[in-house]
């Protein structure tokens, strides 16, 4: 096949569907209408000998052909888009552009609310959205462009990615005011013999901090156990919870005061976990991704602890 017979369109639609795996999402995105990316598909299939999408409950699911020319297309219409756009510079006063991170539950915790104040002074047209996927889809996604960056503890991304620490996260005990253990410090015998609320994020490095403790061989009374840090706040601050639990401390310091909460100090020496800034290299130079990476780096990063770009 040579390139003279290949529509550069047909590319981009391609691309979208792979992203959006709706044809109505894709129609809508790039102002067309859903017969006519009905037929550039169509076009598609006839060209390259393959159905390229399946159509299923989930959306259009790419067949193993299409995930194998996934890749090379995206980065060749990045090539091609940053080549034509080289000169445009990202005006953050003027942009409308929306933003999509890439965060988990402690994460918007902890950093929307600083950012979105920090958008208000330098670029008030901005916005942002977040997602929240697995570590498989989160590092497709911002391959293909539609994350721009990614805030947290992710480890094993693919080749492809820059990232740069931000600080360590170091882990703290958080309880209700007015708890038998709110007296500024506890021991690891009070920590044993307390009732327990554990957080274990499936696939998260969070997770990681429990499977510490057991293997540590440090036995607590566990009372109840959640995926997420979505009701922590709620749970402990409500009636006369008696429930302790370990926790990030940039979490634990945004809790206190809404969920009337205290932390103090972990008994043990339960290790840090780094959370870094994530961004795939197609995205590298270009001038909007580089401004907000800056945005978040002033905003979050702790001098001590920030290295600098590091390719994954």
């Amino acid at each position: 096949m040579e390139l003279k017979d290949v529509d550069l369109n047909l590319l981009v639609v391609f691309n979208e569907l792979l992203t959006e795996r709706r044809v109505s999402a894709v129609a809508a995105k790039l102002g067309l209408s859903q017969p006519a990316v009905s037929n550039i598909l169509n076009r598609l299939r006839k060209l390259l000998g393959d159905e390229l999408f399946l159509r299923t409950s989930r959306g259009m699911e790419p067949t193993p052909y299409a995930l194998q020319l996934s890749e090379p297309i995206a980065y060749a219409l990045t090539t091609i888009h940053g080549a034509l756009n080289e000169r445009t510079m990202f005006d953050a006063a003027s942009s409308e552009r929306r933003f999509t991170l890439g965060l988990s539950d402690i994460g918007e915790v902890s950093f929307l609310s600083r950012l979105l104040e920090r958008l208000d002074a330098l670029a008030p047209h901005v916005s942002v959205s977040t997602l929240r996927s697995r570590r498989e889809d989160l590092a497709q996604a911002m391959e293909a462009g539609a994350v721009d960056l990614a805030i947290g503890t992710l480890s094993q991304l693919p080749a492809g990615f820059f990232q740069r620490r931000l600080f360590l996260q170091r882990y703290v005990c958080m309880f209700r005011q007015g708890h038998a253990l709110d007296k500024g410090s506890i021991t690891q015998e009070e920590y044993c013999a307390a009732q327990h609320l554990v957080v274990l994020p499936p696939g998260s490095a969070h997770a990681q901090v429990s499977d510490f403790i057991e293997r540590r061989g440090i036995k607590r009374n566990v009372r109840l156990t959640v995926p997420n840090y979505t009701p922590v706040g709620y749970i402990l601050g409500s009636g006369n919870s008696n429930l302790v639990a370990t926790v990030p401390e940039s979490y634990a310091i945004r809790c206190v005061e809404p969920f009337g909460l205290r932390y103090v100090a972990h008994p043990f020496h339960v290790p840090h976990t780094s959370v870094n800034l994530f961004w795939h290299a197609k995205f590298h130079r270009e001038s909007g991704n580089k401004w907000l990476r800056q945005v978040v780096v002033d905003l979050f990063s702790n001098p001590e602890a920030a290295g600098g770009n590091e390719a994954c």
